[in-house]
């Protein structure tokens, strides 16, 4: 009523102004007319045109304001329809933009003709594209589709613009302002004008890419289950009629490894596997296990469709959904027959081997007893005989032959006892001990040999102490050593021993080194330090010197190992732990 009322005085007032204007310019029209052309008007009286003039300036003014009326009204019209037509598009856009935010799509408008794309905020929100870098122009859009799937979704594009196909919607990946791609499902449809010519396109781009990875992730699961090579097995979690869930899914291993296809054991419970063998205890573990919903490996025997037995190593393992909830149990199944059957061998031979270990220590120990009391015997009878006066050459030669045997045989009786003992005996008393103090006795225990082959000897032994180490071994592999660089002596040139000690970090070295006729490596690498291995036909070598050296370094923590060329000579290196 207010705007009403306002617009009513206005036209009042327009009229009423141009009435004042008119008369105004009619009296003024008047006087110039008579002063200037009094003959002209001298036959009609000045009142007379006047009023004349009056009537017809309060007619059109009549007129004016009815024009003017209506065209108020047409325009209150044309103009309330605006305001609906204005209020109508702000609740267009108001709806536009919730439901843009409620699905978080990405909303694009493309006219075609000047080839103009707009688009709403999720080009930011979505891409991270900041505002004035959003191209507004088709090519934007399609520079920034994945080189591969570009022309895919270009052809299914333009085949809908061509009206070729009904609607257009696509899966390609669109580029984000850091240079990744996303996943994206785009769709639209077109706007034509009135000859059904295609001037517009509105579409929604949808960021699809943890569908799609999720996709991806399935898709690999799915792969991994059916073309595992162990049986795989899904349950459901209801034990309201079974203490172990009902089967729903099996992969073809399954069916390999137990005969039952699929359609057998579908809607069952894995009960149906158990037999006469079945350890119970096995069964009641996992049956506790499913009641807890917590994951469970047992090993029982289970029974295939045509009645065999078999072992199977069997794990229960829970799985949630997203909300947290359990929804299933996976099996992974594994036919362990073999390895069990391997287990109950590998037991078997350990229980003999441990045996005969026993029967031959014990048999170790009788021997050497036995032995000692004969071999006392030859030795008190050789002593008696060396101090008798034999003049039969013969006689003489074949008693010293008999004495180096029985002295050969007295070494090697000693040798058997010492790796006897130490096999037998896996903790031994360490001690400190000082280097240089060993080889003292070792020199003063060899003096006869070294006096006899006069060997160059060059020491080069640290004041250091090796620490848990015991005595009596390291003697007897200093001896060991350096009787072998004698025995095998290079019979052409002066023997040359070096004996060197070095702390490398926490561990001490010591290196026997000769020029000796050396070992060929290629030929014996492997049985250096074996067991009766002889590599010289020395009439002294009885083969269990490195042997019986190598096992006290290791009795002591140690390692060892040689190198050595025919010819050249032989160098030992001994690294103990000096801590």
């Amino acid at each position: 009523m207010c705007k009403f009322g306002t617009m009513k005085t206005n036209i009042n007032k327009i009229t009423s102004i141009y009435i004042v204007i008119l008369m105004f310019v009619a009296l003024v029209g008047h006087a110039l007319f008579y002063k200037y052309f009094p003959d002209f008007l001298s036959n009609y009286p000045y009142e007379y045109i006047y009023i004349k003039d009056v009537i017809l300036i309060l007619i059109s003014g009549f007129f004016l304001k009815i024009f003017l009326y209506k065209n108020k009204q047409k325009n209150k019209s044309v103009f309330e329809k605006l305001q609906l037509t204005n209020i109508e598009i702000k609740q267009s856009n108001e709806r536009y933009d919730i439901v843009a935010k409620a699905t978080s799509d990405t909303i694009w408008d493309w006219k075609m003709e000047d080839d103009s794309l707009v688009w709403n905020k999720g080009i930011q929100g979505v891409f991270g594209y900041k505002k004035e870098d959003v191209g507004k122009t088709s090519k934007w859009w399609f520079d920034r589709i994945h080189p591969e799937d570009s022309l895919k979704m270009s052809v299914k594009l333009y085949s809908f613009l061509e009206q070729k196909t009904e609607k257009w919607q696509d899966e390609y990946r669109f580029q984000c302002a850091d240079g990744s791609y996303k996943y994206v499902f785009d769709r639209g449809f077109l706007v034509k004008d009135s000859n059904g010519k295609a001037i517009r396109m509105i579409g929604a781009i949808q960021d699809v890419t943890k569908q799609k990875e999720e996709e991806q992730r399935l898709r690999l699961l799915e792969t991994v289950i059916t073309e595992s090579k162990d049986a795989v097995m899904i349950t459901d979690i209801d034990i309201s009629e079974n203490e172990i869930p009902n089967i729903i899914f099996v992969n073809s291993a399954f069916t390999d490894m137990t005969g039952y296809a699929a359609k057998d054991v579908i809607g069952k419970s894995p009960k149906m596997f158990l037999g006469k063998k079945s350890d119970i205890f096995e069964f009641d573990k996992l049956k506790t296990a499913i009641q807890e919903y917590r994951e469970c490996l047992v090993e029982i025997i289970f029974y295939k469709k045509n009645g065999e037995e078999f072992w199977v190593n069997f794990s229960m393992i829970p799985v949630t959904n997203k909300d947290g909830e359990h929804s299933h149990w996976v099996s992974i199944q594994r036919d362990v027959t073999e390895i069990k059957e391997k287990e109950k061998e590998k037991e078997q031979l350990i229980k003999e081997l441990t045996q005969n270990n026993k029967d031959l220590k014990q048999f170790s120990y009788i021997t050497s007893h036995n032995l000692r009391a004969p071999l006392s015997n030859l030795t008190g009878l050789l002593n008696l005989v060396e101090d008798m006066e034999v003049e039969d050459p013969e006689l003489k030669e074949i008693i010293n032959g008999f004495s180096k045997s029985t002295h050969l045989l007295n070494e090697t009786i000693n040798d058997l006892v010492k790796v006897v003992i130490i096999k037998d005996n896996t903790s031994i008393q360490k001690e400190k001990v000082l280097i240089k103090e060993i080889f003292e006795n070792v020199f003063s225990q060899l003096g006869f040999l070294f006096s006899l082959h006069k060997p160059i000897l060059k020491i080069d032994l640290e004041e250091v102490t090796i620490v848990n180490i015991n005595k009596s071994y390291l003697e007897s592999i200093f001896l060991n050593l350096l009787t072998n660089a004698i025995k095998y002596k290079e019979p052409t040139r002066q023997l040359k021993v070096t004996i060197s000690s070095k702390v490398v970090n926490d561990n001490l070295i010591l290196t026997f080194k000769d020029n000796g006729i050396g070992i060929d490596m290629e030929r014996n690498k492997d049985k250096i330090f074996g067991l009766y291995q002889r590599f010289h036909n020395h009439p002294d070598s009885k083969g269990l010197g490195l042997y019986l050296v190598k096992s006290q370094v290791e009795s002591m923590g140690g390692s060892i190992t040689v190198v050595s060329k025919v010819g050249k000579g032989t160098s030992f290196n001994i690294t103990f732990k000096n801590n």
